[in-house]
Order: structure tokens, then C-alpha cells, then sequence
């Protein structure tokens, strides 16, 4: 009895072991969502935003490199929802990316769970509903992904991580601002400017009413804070800033930045930045925090403001004066293009990996595919007023692209996306880029319109090699930052100007590119870039889920009882667990 015993105690060793070997070679974080209506009043109005979990902005996701997410989405709209987690790579996996171009749409009152892995990426992100411009009426919240702990991040480890949503507002929800586009209508100007789904503080009286609900950040005096801003309106840029605070720039869509001090920044809309801020004031008062709209009539855009307050745990008083300055640049864009410039990469840091990401020399890698995709002012097609890229305003199949590549669906889209833009008149078509797999494109983004834009591609980082004033042309190349041009998932491209990104297509998938000007965007300014590797294999691709929804032409593939999600990684764990007790159970009877 006594071998025996020492036996099952060896084997219970070897198998708590191996438990943990499994569990630490690919940890695991779960979240469940319920995406819903609740009444609030940003703006001091009551209206219907859309909260997760009950709350407005959206609860943190808070991960680490390598980490397996499983997030589980009970959609209580009245109305489809798919959840797009903006920057996040989906390596291997496009079927998680939560866009009409890959993924069925969640009914009412359904649930999906969304697993995938953040593989080999740091930085600062963040989720949104994005169908039906819901981003409008909220749905958003932080996707943050932190480096394991083997990895060293290039500056000392901060003493706190905040985060600071902001975003233009409108007092009328998605589906009024929805309904006033199919009328042919803009929005107009945005009712506010929220930070952390709060209104202004009220700074001045005339401006800002009485009884509006604004937000506080409390800090300790002295200590360094990464402080991580995300731009989640619908149109405008903001400019970002601290009162009497420097923000030494860090991280931007996850990849470190060379550190540089900014007494501002601005802050385009999908992007996403961490500064370093040190909290070295003597705490007097407390401190604004500003975002304002840029390129706009400043004197009528004063109460469109975000406000909030930054409180020392020592401070003797409530903030008071006007606001800090914004730059002085209103009818001169170049001093904003110039700060864009100068972010560049920290080509010497590690990054999700321990080899250093400037090992990648991006400027010696010949390009086998060049796209101009130029938007210009909104169109009339077939007497309906559309966003057009390159000459065609995109139309949303019914079955998604990537599922209609699975089943071999034909006719529902073309693979004709021109690499110029289009000469004769524009046309409404579900056009997607034929990509390369593996190769490396380069995509000049020429923006013809008056009004700022910013540009998302799903899947992957891009580096931003060049930008400037008028039209791109050949020797325009001559320009580029070959070295340390940033890499990141969502760049802005000026009016009247260009904006080139290089980008290796080595992630398969149908990949969305969009504008992230919500109105733009849901008016047909966008596209997509599939990549098929030819020799079909799981280590470039995962297979189609096992809960994978089912709509368009497909739909009769659907089961009206499927509508719970698919066996989860935890759930695949615990058999393993009690298969393992079980096989303990048998041999401890087994010796008695």
C-alpha cells in the first residue's frame, strides 16, 4: 500500500504538472458581455446608449501577449450586433474580427462567444459595435494588452494605468443619425465632446449649463502614470491635453514610440496613444484635462469641449480660468502634420517578442502590389448620396465574404477592387482587393475631400512611411521614412493631402479598410483586402469555428437552437481535468 500510495501521489504531481505547463503555455482570460439600452444623460439630456455589463463606456479588457480570450456576447439590442476589437490582429483567426465581411451578424436576444488569441502584441486598443453606426450611442470601451513579464518595456513601470475615452457626441442616437444619412442629410455639428462617457466640467457658465455629471481622475502627487487615450467618436479630431503637464509619448497602437514631450497632441478618430505623466505640480489647484475639435470654426465649436478634471489627493482647490491654449492652427494644417511626423518607432525596443522589433527593415522589402485609394465629397448614386473610395461606394453582401469563400458561394462579390482610381462615374458594388499572400503592398491614401479623415486596415499594423500636401506621385517615394516610420492600425490622412502606409500581407484572412468617420463609413467608404494562402493549411489559418452563425445565402445552414456558444478553451480544459481525476479515481480503487 505504501508504493502504491507513493505512486498516486507521483502521479498527481505529474499531472497538477502538467496542468500547469498547459495552463501557462496559453493563459486564458474570459469575459462575458451584455450589450444592451440604459438611459443616461452625457450631455445633461436623458438618452439611450448602449451599455455593456449596464455601464457606459464599456468595461476594460485587460490582457497579456499570448493570452486566449474568450469573450461571450448576449446581444439585448433590438436590432444585429457584431463587436469589433479595433486593432487587434486576429492572427490566424479573421473569422473572430466582428465585421459584415467575415462574420454573420448576432441576432436580438442571441449569444456568441468570440475566441482568439492576441498573439505577439502589446499596446493600447479598443472595441466597438460595429455595425449600424452603434459606435455613435456607445458600445465602446479599452483593449489593453500588456507585455509578459520576460519581455522589459522601455521605461520604468508606471505606477498606475489610466485610461480616457473621448469622443465626439450627439444627443440623437445611431438610428436618428442613421435615418438623417439615408436622407440624404449630414449630421451637423456634434453636440458635445465626452470624456469617459461624462460631459464638460463646468469650466465657464455661459458655455457649459449647470447639473452635467463630468469625470475626475484622481492621481498622487509625484508619481508617473501611463495614461491611455483612445479617440472612439464619430467624425471629429480632438486635441489631447493636460494642464500644465507634459505628455511624454510612449506607445501608439502597439508599438513603442520614440519618447518625446508634447504639450499636446492631436488625436484622430480609431487611434489610440499611452503617455508617460509624471504628476509634478504643486497641487494648488486641480487640473484640467481638454479635448477639443481641431480644423473647425473655433468660436462656434467652444461649447462642443470635453472637460475633464485631473485631482491631486493633496490638491487645495477646485480648477478655475480658461483652458489651456490648443494650437494656434486653424486654417493652417502643417504645424498637426508636422507633429505627426515626428512619431516615429522605437526601432530599439522589444516588443511582444524578445527579438527587437527593428529587426524587421521594412524599407528594404520590395513591394508587389500598389493601391491609390482616393475618397472624395460625398456622391449621388442611383439617387442615393454615398462615400465612395477609388470611384465605388462598397455595398455590404448579404452572406459575409470569407463564409461565401468557405462554401464556395459564387457571385457575391468581385475581386476587381482597381488599383487606380476609377475614371467614369462612380458605381455601388461589393469590390474587395485581390491581396497577395505574403507579399508587401503599398497603399497611398489620397484624401480629395475637405474634412479630416483616418483610415483603419483590420489584421495588421501599417507602417506610415510618408505624408504631405496635394496629390501623390511617383517621386513622391522620394520622402519616405525608410527607418522608423510608426507602425500602427489607424492613421489620418489631411484634406487636400496623401498618406502612404507599407503593410506585409502575411495574415490570411478578408481584411476590413475603412474610413473611421462613422457617417463616411457607414455611406460605403470602405473595402476589403483577401489573402488566401494557396496550400490550405491550419498554421496559417484556423478552421471556420464550430459556432460560426449563418445568414444570406447560407442561412439554411443555421439552426434556430444554435444559438449558444461553441465548446469554450476552459471548457475543453475542465474534461481534461476530470478525465484526469477520473483516471486517479480508477487507480486509487484499483490499489484500494
Amino acid at each position: 500500500m505504501a508504493l502504491c500510495s507513493k505512486f498516486l501521489a507521483l502521479f498527481l504531481i505529474h499531472i497538477c504538472l502538467l496542468l500547469s505547463l498547459c495552463l501557462a503555455a496559453d493563459p486564458f482570460v474570459s469575459y462575458d458581455f451584455e450589450v444592451s439600452y440604459i438611459t443616461a444623460s452625457p450631455l445633461g439630456v436623458p438618452q439611450e446608449v448602449i451599455a455593456i455589463n449596464g455601464k457606459f463606456p464599456g468595461p476594460t479588457i485587460n490582457v497579456t501577449t499570448n493570452n486566449n480570450v474568450a469573450i461571450n456576447v448576449k446581444n439585448k439590442l433590438d436590432e444585429n450586433l457584431l463587436m469589433h476589437w479595433s486593432g487587434i490582429q486576429q492572427r490566424r483567426s479573421s473569422w473572430q474580427d466582428g465585421v459584415l465581411g467575415t462574420n454573420c451578424p448576432i441576432p436580438p436576444k442571441w449569444n456568441w462567444t468570440y475566441q482568439f488569441q492576441v498573439k505577439d502584441q502589446i499596446g493600447s486598443f479598443f472595441y466597438f459595435p460595429s455595425l449600424h453606426m452603434q459606435r455613435a450611442s456607445g458600445g465602446f470601451g479599452s483593449f489593453l494588452i500588456n507585455n509578459r513579464a520576460i519581455i522589459p518595456i522601455p521605461f520604468d513601470t508606471p505606477h498606475g494605468d489610466i485610461v480616457i475615452l473621448i469622443g465626439d457626441w450627439y444627443k440623437r442616437n445611431h438610428t436618428a443619425l442613421r435615418k438623417a444619412l439615408d436622407a440624404g442629410k449630414d449630421l451637423g455639428m456634434p453636440d458635445g465632446v465626452l470624456i469617459n462617457g461624462k460631459g464638460p466640467y463646468q469650466y465657464n457658465t455661459t458655455l457649459v449649463p449647470d447639473g452635467i455629471d463630468y469625470e475626475t481622475i484622481e492621481v498622487q502627487p509625484g508619481k508617473t502614470y501611463r495614461i491611455r487615450v483612445h479617440n472612439v467618436g464619430t467624425s471629429t479630431s480632438l486635441n489631447f491635453r493636460m494642464q500644465n503637464h507634459n505628455l511624454l509619448l510612449a506607445e501608439s497602437e502597439g508599438s513603442y514610440t520614440v519618447q518625446q514631450n508634447y504639450t499636446s497632441l492631436d488625436i484622430h478618430v480609431g487611434q489610440s496613444y499611452s503617455f508617460l505623466v509624471t504628476m509634478d505640480q504643486n497641487a494648488s489647484t486641480d487640473y484640467y484635462i481638454v479635448a477639443s475639435a481641431r480644423f473647425v470654426n473655433e468660436s462656434q465649436w467652444k461649447r462642443v469641449t470635453g472637460v475633464a478634471i485631473l485631482h491631486y489627493t493633496n490638491s487645495k482647490g477646485k480648477a478655475e480660468g480658461p483652458l489651456p491654449d490648443a494650437p494656434d492652427d486653424e486654417y493652417d494644417k502643417t504645424f498637426s502634420m508636422n507633429q505627426a511626423r515626428s512619431i516615429r518607432w522605437n526601432v530599439s525596443a522589444s516588443g511582444a517578442r524578445p527579438n527587437p522589433q527593428g529587426s524587421f527593415r521594412y524599407g528594404s522589402i520590395n513591394v508587389t502590389d500598389v493601391y491609390v485609394l482616393k475618397n472624395k465629397p460625398l456622391v449621388t448614386i442611383n439617387g442615393k448620396r454615398r462615400a465612395t473610395l477609388s470611384g465605388i461606394s462598397f455595398v455590404n453582401p448579404a452572406t459575409p465574404i470569407r463564409l461565401a469563400d468557405q462554401f464556395k458561394v459564387k457571385g457575391v462579390y468581385k475581386l476587381d477592387f482597381p488599383s487606380k482610381p476609377l475614371t467614369g462615374p462612380p458605381k455601388m458594388e461589393t469590390s474587395v482587393i485581390n491581396g497577395t499572400f505574403r507579399g508587401f503592398m503599398e497603399i497611398i491614401l489620397q484624401n480629395n475631400d475637405t474634412k479630416m479623415q483616418s483610415y483603419h486596415l483590420n489584421g495588421y499594423a501599417v507602417f506610415v512611411v510618408g505624408m504631405d500636401y496635394g496629390d501623390w506621385t511617383e517621386n513622391s517615394r522620394g520622402t519616405y521614412n525608410k527607418w522608423d516610420g510608426i507602425a500602427r492600425s489607424t492613421v489620418q490622412v489631411y484634406p487636400g493631402a496623401w498618406t502612404a502606409i507599407l503593410v506585409s500581407l502575411d495574415n490570411v484572412g478578408v481584411w476590413n479598410i475603412r474610413t473611421e468617420n462613422l457617417d463616411s463609413w457607414y455611406l460605403g467608404q470602405e473595402t476589403y483586402v483577401r489573402i488566401v494562402n494557396p496550400e490550405e493549411t491550419n498554421k496559417t489559418e484556423l478552421p471556420i469555428p464550430d459556432n460560426a452563425l449563418f445568414c444570406g445565402a447560407l442561412s439554411k445552414l443555421q439552426k434556430p437552437e444554435d444559438i449558444s456558444p461553441a465548446v469554450s478553451i476552459t471548457s475543453n480544459r475542465s474534461k481534461l481535468f476530470f478525465a484526469l481525476l477520473m483516471a486517479v479515481c480508477a487507480l486509487m480503487s484499483v490499489f484500494g
